[in-house]
Parts: C-alpha cells; sequence; structure tokens
C-alpha cells in the first residue's frame, strides 16, 4: 500500500525529508477496523512529530491523525461498525499514522461519519473536536445545555483547528458568553462567523480586552497556544475561583499566581485516552457520535477552509507549511491518493510503530 513517510526528525528544509513509499498491506488485530483513508487533515500534532519522533534505521515513519475513509474490513471482536461503513477518527500516538492508503484504527476512537459532509469536509473535524469537547465538558466541567451554564468563556486563539470548534461548542451547547482572541480582521471575521459574542486581540493584555467589551472577568479560560507568554494577564483576567485549561506545550508555566485566586489548572490531551487504553476510551467514540448528530443537525459546521488535492509527499509538505506557518485559519485538508506512485526508496519496507511521546500541541 502508498503511505507517506519519513525516515528522521527533520525541518522541511531538509532533503527529502517526506518521501512517497510502497509498504507491506496490514492486517487488523481483535478490535481494529481497516479504513480506506479517503482525506485527511494537519494538525500543528503533526509538525511536532514530524520534528520530535525518534527514528528507527531503515524504518519509515506514517505522520497523519485526522481522517475520514471506508471501512474495508473488521478485526474478530468489532462490535460497533461493518465494512462499507463510513467514518472519521483522530487516530492513536502510538499506531501508524493516516498518511496512507489504508490505516488500523480501534472502533472505540471511530465514529460513522457525519452524512450531510464529505470526507474531505469530515476530516477537518475530528482531532480539534474531541480536544475541544474534552477541554470544555471533561477538563473544565462546563454544563452540557443552554440553561445549565453561566459566566464567560476567553479562548485563546480562536481561528485556530481547535478554536473554531471550541467557539462553535461553548455557544451553541451551553449558556456561556463567548469571547474569542484574534489579530488580524480575517481571524477576527472568522470567530465572529463561528458564534463568538465579542473577539479580542491576543497582542495587547487579556484583561484589558475584556474591560473593553464590558467583562470584568472571565470564569473560564482555554489556552490554546502562547499559554506561558500570556500567563500574567491570564491571572489577571481569570475570576476567583475559575478554571484555566491548556493544551499547548509551555516549557516552564509558573502557576503559582493563581493560587490567589483559588483557580483550578487542566491538561488537555486527546491522545491520553488511546495512549494508556483508559477504561472510558470509548467516550471518544461516542463525542464524536454526538459531534455528527450536530452537523447532520446544522448545529455544527465543518472547519475546513484549505484543500490541497491528494495527498503525496509534495502536498503533505505544502500542508506542514502552512499550519507553521501560524496564519492559517481553520483547517487544510487533503484528499486520498492520486495516481500510483512510483518510490524511489521502495527497500524499505516498514512502518514505525509509533510511541508515546511528551506532548503535542493540538491547536
Amino acid at each position: 500500500m502508498r503511505v507517506v513517510g519519513l525516515f528522521g526528525p527533520s525541518e522541511l528544509s531538509a532533503e527529502q525529508v517526506l518521501s512517497d513509499l510502497e509498504v507491506p498491506d496490514i492486517v487488523p488485530g481483535p478490535r481494529d477496523l481497516k479504513v480506506s483513508v479517503r482525506a485527511v487533515s494537519l494538525n500543528p500534532a503533526d509538525v511536532f512529530m514530524r520534528k520530535n519522533f525518534k527514528p528507527t534505521p531503515g524504518v519509515a515513519q506514517v505522520l497523519g491523525y485526522d481522517a475520514a475513509g471506508v471501512v474495508e474490513e473488521v478485526g474478530p471482536q468489532v462490535s460497533l461498525f461493518r465494512p462499507g461503513d463510513e467514518v472519521f477518527y483522530a487516530g492513536d500516538v502510538t499506531r501508524p499514522g493516516s498518511n496512507a492508503e489504508y490505516q488500523l484504527v480501534d472502533e472505540r476512537i471511530v465514529s460513522l461519519k457525519p452524512r450531510t459532509l464529505s470526507f474531505t469536509e469530515a476530516a477537518a473535524m475530528p482531532l480539534t473536536s474531541i480536544t475541544a469537547w474534552e477541554l470544555l465538558f471533561d477538563r473544565l466541567s462546563v454544563g452540557f445545555g443552554t440553561k445549565t451554564s453561566a459566566g464567560v468563556i476567553l479562548i485563546i486563539n480562536g481561528a485556530g483547528g481547535v478554536g473554531s470548534m471550541l467557539i462553535q461548542f461553548a455557544r451553541r451547547l451551553t449558556g456561556l458568553t463567548v469571547v474569542a482572541t484574534a489579530s488580524r480582521p480575517e481571524t477576527t471575521a472568522w470567530c465572529m462567523s463561528l458564534g463568538a459574542h465579542h473577539v479580542i486581540n491576543h497582542h495587547e493584555p487579556l484583561d484589558e480586552g475584556l474591560h473593553r467589551v464590558g467583562i470584568e472577568h472571565a470564569n473560564y479560560i482555554a489556552g490554546l497556544s502562547g499559554s506561558d507568554r500570556q500567563m500574567p494577564s491570564i491571572v489577571r483576567a481569570i475570576a476567583p475561583q475559575g478554571r484555566f485549561a491548556l493544551i499547548d506545550d509551555p516549557k516552564v508555566l509558573d502557576v503559582a499566581p493563581l493560587k490567589l485566586k483559588c483557580v483550578s489548572v487542566h491538561w488537555e490531551l486527546m491522545f491520553t485516552r488511546s495512549m494508556f487504553q483508559t477504561p472510558d476510551m470509548i467516550a471518544q467514540h461516542r463525542l464524536l457520535t454526538s459531534v455528527a448528530e450536530l452537523v447532520d443537525a446544522r448545529v455544527l459546521r465543518t472547519t475546513l477552509t484549505t484543500s490541497l488535492g491528494p495527498m503525496s509527499a509534495e502536498t503533505i509538505a505544502q500542508g506542514h507549511r502552512l499550519v507553521e506557518s501560524g496564519r492559517s485559519i481553520g483547517k487544510t485538508v487533503l484528499s486520498g491518493f492520486g495516481r500510483p506512485v512510483v518510490s524511489d526508496r521502495s527497500h524499505h519496507r516498514s512502518i514505525h510503530p509509533r510511541g508515546p511521546v511528551a506532548l503535542h500541541h493540538e491547536a
């Protein structure tokens, strides 16, 4: 089968970072689905892994998390899906990724894709939806339902992938006042179109931005990027007994100043459930099913903004550059492979079974 792989961590400027390869076919394990991948999207986690994975000589690393496709084959213990089902999912950081013709994925982290979306539209959603949902409802403990929650949520970097879903969840599924941050006219407009009540500039102190829109404090703050740089104004902006959740990778994060306000701090990493095979791993199947139903009910919308065509080493590298630029809005998606490729490195016949790494920036 065809994959896009790499043989060592690298910057994109290095020669032959990503390669079009042919590798042996794959066989599903007991609870696995073998999925024919029809579309993938790119995340900062892909960039992080490209730069930081530990290589094995002669073994290709296949990146990719988000995917949408068709179930080709199921393992003997699978009970939730059958061949022919159209699905979407965000994968497992410990297993080969979605930049491939076929991928193995545990059924407990997969859902039927939204019926009203194409594969490319659906592929934009899983990783960011899971991250935003877990951050909002599991980590921050916001009540699900428009009459169960009161207060203000501040979403730092609202126009990114996770922010784009978090704005929608907070606005459509809770009673919170939603404040997002952005710094350009186009990102401000994007956040407003997704449902933000207010947008403030994250290049200015967050507390001052809140005051300009008539809000004294935020009860909840979602740190999706730059949490270490933003900490002084987060301390000022958050309400006493507030909740702060973050997904990024600060080298140092001084949360001691939050003590006086008795603020709780929460990490969110959507790979934790699959990485550690937690007893509640199937929660990701259930929440993605809810997301699909909400999309089909026109409550939520896809965050696809850029489509780069069929997967190849060249187009995936192009997508990585967009993600690394820090100026992308929403999600960048690629469709499945086009015409077969002839690999100049086909003598490498293995796929790296990815192992756990520290943290992966998901925004």
